[in-house]
């Protein structure tokens, strides 16, 4: 059987960099893609990073029971929903999967899946170098959003606590100051079956 391999981490912690970077060197691993609300940010398309999706599609999907799990994000634009959908990318029996995720995503995968069929990739960065690619990311923007960059900085302090962390037993940090490290030793461990 198949692993899904769940990177998380706070924004601007190189979890987009790292999932194309661990794809390119295991082209075997797949990847899963997740819907969103959101609007589409400058050079993103339709059915690579995400399915960009309405709220009604979401709906429908969410009363045909198709819904494996979604959080939603008050930011300052509004509500964006995010969700993983059982609308057949995933096959354990076949593969395994890379996915981008939080806390939350993961504990309900492992309820979906099962707890030994989702392992968990958690990528840290310093603060204050999280900050500083988020501005500048940002910067790259036609309208650029500093103040949804805030709320989500100042968001994920809570959301990525370390108590959170140890009630869903994530004790491995991948740090991320050296973007090629980091990638080494998660394929390290997700080739030899650590993870």
């Amino acid at each position: 059987m198949g692993k899904i391999y769940c990177i998380m981490g706070k924004s601007s912690s190189g979890k987009d960099t790292m999932l194309k970077a661990v794809r390119k060197r295991l082209p075997d691993i797949r990847s899963v893609t997740l819907y969103t609300t959101r609007p589409v940010r400058d050079g993103e398309r339709d059915g690579e990073e995400y399915f960009f999706i309405s709220e009604e599609i979401l709906d429908t999907y969410e009363k045909q029971g198709k819904v494996i799990e979604q959080r939603a994000y008050d930011t300052v634009h509004g509500i964006w929903r995010y969700a993983m959908l059982d609308d057949g990318q995933i096959d354990l029996a076949r593969a395994d999967y890379l996915v981008i995720g939080t806390l939350e995503s993961y504990r309900r995968m492992r309820a979906y899946y099962g707890q030994e069929y989702v392992a968990p990739v958690y990528i840290e960065v310093e603060d204050g170098e999280r900050l500083t690619r988020a501005l500048e990311r940002e910067r790259c923007q036609e309208i650029p959003r500093y103040a949804e960059l805030c709320r989500r900085f100042l968001a994920d302090t809570a959301d990525y606590s370390e108590e959170n962390l140890e009630e869903l037993g994530i004790t491995r940090r991948y740090l991320n100051h050296d973007g090629i490290q980091c990638l080494e030793e998660i394929i390290g461990e997700i080739q030899h079956g650590k993870l």
